[in-house]
């Protein structure tokens, strides 16, 4: 029986914020693709802000998705996103493992620091069980801190060095990775995602910064892959469609003076990803 196809998309579910499972259920869905989520954690809003609420989702986790199971649930897509602990990493290999089939695609954004700095929740051990999701992914949508920080590379500001970015994406090859962009490599007034494709390919795709960086925007990148990987997309292209459709929607944030903390008003231009 032909069905729509599907993505899981494991991450946090926050309120406000324009972040995590906020962004990802009307990208997933406006690109023709039924978005289902499984919640890592419940905030109010992301941690961006002084003041939140918090609910650790690890314990519920499995049992959510037991029911999954028994509905007989199938998914085109996996797609995971921030991880608060080894242990929910280690609760992600176990959903690959029981729902991925031959042809699903992975997607893994391993949300672990920016700006050559760790978030709080990150440390080597977290690092260390998070690499052991390469091998089983398909794509992964590393920004240049977590990519140095997964190929044990010492971070700095790689700029449009060409070799030095290949090779951290060969050390994340060697550690079991398919398809490779690393997102958000600034050079000058330009900013640069650095694309190893499994066939090979590899190219380094530049736009015009043209904006302030605003909270959320890996998960709108990453969304948009996500979608794309499914629905059978070249991954260059599909890079280089999420690359603009995020340079447009920080520019015309800035436009409307949205708070970078508030994320991106991709909603605005949401009709541009259902065409």
């Amino acid at each position: 029986m032909k069905r729509q196809k599907r993505i899981a998309v494991i991450n946090d579910f926050s309120g406000f914020g324009r972040c995590s499972l906020m962004v990802s259920a009307p990208i997933i869905s406006a690109m023709k693709v039924q978005c289902c989520a499984l919640p890592t954690a419940i905030f109010s809003n992301h941690t961006g802000y002084d003041e939140y609420f918090f609910d650790d989702y690890t314990d519920k986790m499995k049992k959510y998705y037991s029911y999954w199971e028994k509905l007989g649930l199938e998914f085109d897509g996996i797609y995971t996103g921030f991880l608060g602990s080894v242990r929910q990493v280690e609760i992600v290999g176990d959903f690959i493992e029981r729902f991925a089939k031959k042809d699903t695609a992975i997607i893994v954004d391993p949300v672990m620091g920016d700006n050559g700095r760790c978030y709080d929740t990150i440390d080597d051990a977290f690092r260390i069980e998070l690499r052991r999701l390469l091998p089983v992914s398909t794509i992964i949508t590393p920004n240049l801190t977590e990519a140095c920080l997964l190929a044990g590379t010492e971070y700095r500001e790689y700029g449009a060095d060409e070799k030095a970015l290949e090779e951290i994406a060969l050390r994340l090859r060697e550690l079991g990775a398919e398809n490779i962009v690393i997102t958000g490599v600034q050079d000058g007034n330009d900013i640069c995602d650095y694309v190893y494709s499994g066939d090979g390919r590899a190219v380094l795709l530049k736009q015009p910064s043209g904006g302030t960086a605003h909270a959320g925007t890996g998960d709108v990148f990453a969304s948009v892959i996500a979608a794309d990987a499914v629905n059978g997309i070249d991954f260059i292209a599909s890079v280089k469609k999420a690359a603009a459709f995020v340079g447009r929607a920080i520019r015309l944030s800035d436009e409307m003076n949205i708070p970078a903390q508030d994320g991106v008003c991709f909603e605005e231009i949401l009709c541009e990803l259902a065409e």
